[in-house]
């Protein structure tokens, strides 16, 4: 019997088997352009470079109607003039201060968010392991109260306890999800469990905090790109540019895990390690989201799934994913400032009612048969 072939339109090519095998349902034959940049070989099928480049023009378009639609409206042409350096004074001070940080953050930590669902959902094999599901999240919010509520330290402290509270609660899920390997299932598992106990220390810890440390603190909870300058950016466009080229590395294995740990190691994968890689790689990414914009709700849960639905594929193209996430967080942005634009409504309000009800109809649609994990 020949070894199934992977299907994931972004693996790498180098080690693929050459003779088909069976493939899920929805799933294409694997063709496309072979694309090589350091060292990455990436498989770019037709269907799915078609969508990155939609999803890429869709969020440019947002791009420019976020800067240009906003409090303080401007023109295209003041806006093109201030990126180019040959903007006024009052345009410059609009696009570069209160306008671009803001967007790029968006733009960043969606992206983050949801290549870090990505992955996760594709190691557990799980359309619910996503890092706002299974604790991440709740966890990087707990070490960020602390720091608000607790130790009263600097915004730059805050995001150390966010960083800290995430890798913490990661390590926790995975030893307690650990025998024999990390199953799935238990590490989504003990992660809703270790996410249940993160939300009730959050409580807990606000009751506790002074009037004006809980204000802090429920603002932050919420999740919001409001304020954010220039450091937050950098920070966030730094953790992106190394972790996500360390995760496409490891695209090929992530592809052949949708097959099952036994297939997978028959293919050649190191399945203990690469999943410990790929785990790390999206536990980091969520902490710094969360770290640069609070533990915002719903993108990395949807994004893998609008990703698969959108290629037909049946893994995630992780650039696509990224594409996408950033352009779900990049329009909530934009429809809150839009919407409520005197209430300055934080934009994890708006994923998070939007999240509850997809998280109902993917639910329903598990229960029914009907879900890909189902």
């Amino acid at each position: 019997m020949t070894p199934p072939t992977t299907t994931d339109p972004e693996a790498p090519d180098a080690t693929e088997p050459t003779t088909s095998g069976p493939r899920r349902a929805g799933s294409g034959p694997v063709t496309g352009r072979v694309v090589r940049a350091g060292g990455l070989s990436l498989r770019l099928a037709p269907r799915t470079l078609t969508v990155a480049v939609v999803v890429a023009v869709l969020l440019a378009a947002v791009m420019i109607v976020t800067l240009t639609a906003g409090e303080y409206s401007l023109t295209l042409g003041q806006v093109l003039a201030s990126l180019a350096g040959r903007g006024d004074e009052t345009g410059d001070f609009v696009v570069y201060t209160l306008m671009l940080p803001r967007l790029l953050v968006a733009v960043l930590v969606g992206a983050m968010l949801a290549v870090s669902g990505g992955i996760l959902q594709t190691v557990t094999r799980n359309s619910l392991g996503s890092p706002d599901v299974i604790g991440f999240t709740s966890a990087a919010a707990t070490g960020a109260l602390v720091v608000i509520t607790v130790l009263g330290g600097t915004m730059l402290q805050v995001s150390l306890g966010a960083l800290v509270g995430g890798i913490v609660a990661a390590l926790l899920i995975y030893v307690l999800a650990y025998h024999r390997g990390v199953s799935g299932l238990r590490f989504v598992l003990m992660g809703i469990g270790i996410n249940a106990l993160a939300v009730a220390a959050n409580s807990f810890l606000i009751t506790r905090a002074s009037l004006h440390d809980a204000l802090t603190a429920q603002a932050w909870l919420v999740g919001s790109v409001n304020s954010r300058g220039w450091e937050h950016v950098v920070a966030a466009a730094v953790t992106l540019a190394v972790l996500l080229p360390v995760a496409l590395s490891r695209t090929r294995s992530l592809s052949m895990m949708e097959l099952g740990d036994d297939t997978a190691s028959a293919l050649g994968v190191r399945t203990g390690r690469d999943r410990t890689v790929l785990i790390g790689v999206s536990v980091l990414l969520a902490a710094f989201a969360v770290a640069a914009a609070g533990p915002i709700t719903f993108v990395a849960l949807a994004a893998p799934q609008l990703t698969r639905r959108l290629t037909r594929a049946s893994a995630p193209g992780l650039v696509t994913t990224a594409l996408v996430g950033a352009l779900l967080l990049a329009t909530g942005d934009l429809l809150v400032q839009q919407l409520f634009p005197a209430a300055q409504l934080p934009v994890g309000t708006a994923t998070g009612c939007v999240g509850g009800l997809y998280l109902i109809w993917l639910l329903a649609s598990e229960w029914r048969g009907k879900g890909r994990y189902a």
